[in-house]
């Protein structure tokens, strides 16, 4: 649904929940006063760049962003609320199959393929980003790590990610681009699908060979896009 978002603070808005406030970023679920739809709302003092790009992007793996407002003490923005379960939660009732696994990771990569057309690395792919709404969809979300793409540049400023998930580029080494969320794909794979990081034991089935050729060192021997990664899968 399309609204027009005005006052966002006070007079549209109700607050239902606090998800996060850490880090000069606050999370909470809102309910809309005239047609009762949830959303989450993202009070920040920091660049809101990411946003701002994703208002223009349309993909069902990813929520939909409904505009940046400015307020007293940073910016507000409005984004679809997902109702669903994150991969962590559905892994507490077990692992995932090859074809349950493959089907999450081909709505990440579609995800992905929207945000990488925008030059967006997403930096920060896990069980606990990725939503199972109630259609079935894999979500995306969380974006605090993303960053947009400078061919100008090296290396990233500072290391932001989810250690055991990013990639060794991460770290400072050179540049992240779109091979780094390929990367954190194949942990996710792997850890879905055993339960344990690939340094502690590796999936042996057969997606054994795209999680090996995701999670390589080097980036040039990983898949180099998202589009021929979902079409090994």
């Amino acid at each position: 649904m399309d609204l027009e978002f005005n006052n966002i603070v006070t007079e549209q808005f109700s607050f239902v929940k606090a998800l996060s406030d850490k880090n000069g970023k606050r999370i909470i679920v809102v309910r809309h006063n005239r047609t009762d739809e949830k959303y989450i709302r993202i009070d920040t003092a920091h660049d809101t760049e990411i946003y701002d790009a994703l208002k223009k992007l349309k993909c069902n793996n990813l929520p939909k962003v409904y505009g940046v407002f400015p307020g007293p003490d940073g910016n507000s923005v409005i984004e679809e609320y997902i109702d669903g379960l994150t991969v962590a939660q559905v892994m507490s009732e077990g692992l995932y199959g090859e074809s349950a696994a493959r089907e999450v990771v081909k709505g990440v990569c579609n995800a992905l393929y929207a945000l990488h057309s925008r030059g967006i690395i997403h930096r920060d792919i896990k069980p606990e980003n990725i939503i199972i709404d109630k259609n079935g969809n894999a979500v995306l979300i969380d974006f605090d790590a993303a960053r947009v793409y400078k061919s100008y540049k090296t290396q990233d400023t500072s290391f932001v990610g989810t250690s055991g998930f990013a990639a060794p580029e991460q770290y400072g080494i050179t540049q992240t681009d779109e091979r780094t969320d390929i990367f954190s794909v194949g942990v996710l794979m792997n850890v879905m699908l055993t339960g344990e990081h690939p340094s502690r034991k590796m999936y042996g089935g057969r997606l054994s060979k795209i999680i090996e050729k995701c999670i390589n060192v080097d980036p040039e021997k990983r898949y180099s896009s998202v589009v021929e990664l979902y079409n090994k899968l």
